[in-house]
């Protein structure tokens, strides 16, 4: 039986009555949409029948921060360029704390409207404009996102709500008449929910029959990757021997493989204690953290395992943690799941399965694999590049709604002709997903911007000015140095 090699499924979920996000508190639902508060009063229920342009009515949302004679100050603004004001309404804002929102409904042409809104830009917060006000006050009250982590400190939280096979073990698990194996799961369930982020991972004696086990799946496994694995796992492979132990009798450590993996792609590890929400498990994507079990499966049935070991770990994802560009696409994908619903997350979750877990590449005219659950699964690894395995292109549209099959070899497998292939249908399946919001990563302080209006927004332009004005300054000395 094919063993189940990712740290979520649906399919597995609901054969035990949980749900996408059944780990989730709803105290900490509450840290993003924060308590109830009246929303903007609607000027009209219905849009008006007029555009904005035939009837000279405009409208502009901006921010101030809460203080005494603020507002004043901001409707000089609007008298300095003598627009008309129809109406105009306060809410506190939900974006930025201390700060209140301002709807102002404008009567004036479209050449004042946008001189206003450039002599606005100058004072103010610009958050939308022409934005008609039933619209605006449907986002009020509809602003209900799901809790995620705005910091990586926070993925604290996520890792530490572990779904299954934590202290426990199901009946069908090939350990659980095992109480000295069933002991030593407790052991390394105590170990990765003592963990905080910052600390160095504790390092593991392994018993003498975990590196036996270990090592019938590593001899095994690395017979078929010159054959099977992709240029970019085996260009990994070697270096992860030298530098951080990967050898038939030996079981890397995961604070050696972390520091390895932050030189080579930004990437790290964290030790968890078993299956995650696929909403906590992406989340850790988004800040290039890959949360890692550190336990090995039982020694009776070294080429199974029920759920994902240290063996399906180090040898089906880190290899390839380690390429730069399978980095990124990882961290987008994790990007994307952010404040998603659960519907959207769980197209995710199918698409990172039938790629970063069961995904196959053409290299130099062969189909290779790159999936972790393939690289780290003996019979699967054959079966995926054999004639009897169907074989599809790729399309995040088609396969987010194919079936994952977790005891079983996968219906079909999804084909990309690279990484770079895959991350850009990626992002282009990401627009479709629907948020308030767009968020970026801040590689300087590893938290999340939410680019919800134009202060957000400005803020990455100009780190984009700064990057872009280093690659001038690099093609100007070309020119100069090389006669380019």
């Amino acid at each position: 039986m094919q063993p189940a090699m990712m740290m979520f499924s649906s399919k597995y979920w609901a054969r035990r009555g949980l749900s996408l996000d059944s780990a989730m508190f709803d105290h900490q639902r509450q840290r993003h949409t924060g308590s109830r508060r009246p929303s903007f009063c609607p000027i009209n229920e219905k849009p008006d029948t007029e555009s904005d342009e035939e009837s000279g009515r405009t409208a502009v949302v901006f921010s101030l921060k809460n203080e005494v004679g603020c507002l004043v100050k901001a409707l000089r603004l609007f008298q300095e360029k003598r627009v008309n004001l129809n109406h105009i309404e306060s809410r506190m804002s939900k974006r930025v704390t201390n700060e209140v929102e301002i709807f102002a409904d404008c009567s004036c042409s479209k050449k004042e409207f946008n001189e206003l809104l450039q002599h606005l830009k100058d004072h103010v917060n610009i958050i939308s404009f022409n934005t008609p006000a039933h619209v605006w006050s449907a986002e009020a009250d509809g602003d209900d996102v799901p809790w995620f982590p705005m910091k990586i400190s926070e993925l604290d939280q996520c890792s530490h709500r572990v779904l299954m096979y934590g202290s426990e073990l199901d009946a069908d698990h090939p350990g659980f008449k095992d109480n000295v194996y069933r002991q030593r799961r407790k052991y390394f369930v105590e170990v990765a929910m003592n963990y905080k982020f910052g600390q160095p991972i504790p390092r593991i004696e392994y018993t003498p029959e975990e590196i036996r086990t270990w090592g019938v799946v590593f001899k095994e496994l690395t017979k078929l990757y010159p054959t099977h694995a992709c240029r970019e796992y085996l260009k990994n492979l070697p270096l992860l021997s030298k530098h951080c132990g990967y050898k038939e009798d030996n079981i890397p450590q995961l604070e050696d493989v972390s520091l390895f993996l932050r030189e080579r792609s930004g990437f790290t590890v964290r030790p968890v204690a078993g299956y995650l929400s696929p909403r906590d498990f992406l989340a850790g994507l988004a800040y290039r953290v890959f949360n890692c079990t550190q336990y090995v499966r039982h020694s009776t049935d070294p080429l199974y395992t029920p759920e994902p070991d240290t063996c399906h770990e180090l040898l089906g994802h880190v290899p390839l943690l380690a390429d730069p560009k399978f980095a990124q696409f990882s961290q987008e994908i994790g990007l994307a799941s952010l404040g998603a619903s659960d519907e959207d997350v769980q197209k995710l979750a199918t698409c990172y399965f039938f790629t970063i877990e069961f995904g196959l590449c053409k290299q130099d005219g062969q189909l290779r694999a790159y999936g972790a659950g393939l690289l780290s699964s003996i019979g699967e690894l054959r079966h995926a590049l054999s004639d009897q395995a169907c074989v599809k292109m790729f399309d995040p549209k088609t396969t987010c709604n194919q079936e994952c099959l977790i005891t079983t070899f996968q219906d079909v497998y999804f084909v990309s002709e690279s990484f770079e292939e895959a991350k850009e249908k990626m992002r282009e399946f990401a627009k479709t997903i629907k948020r308030p919001f767009s968020v970026y990563y801040n590689p300087y302080t590893q938290s999340i911007d939410l680019l919800k209006d134009t202060r957000g927004i400005e803020n990455v332009v100009q780190d984009l000015r700064s990057d872009l004005t280093t690659v001038c300054d690099a093609l100007g000395k070309m020119n100069t140095y090389m006669g380019i």
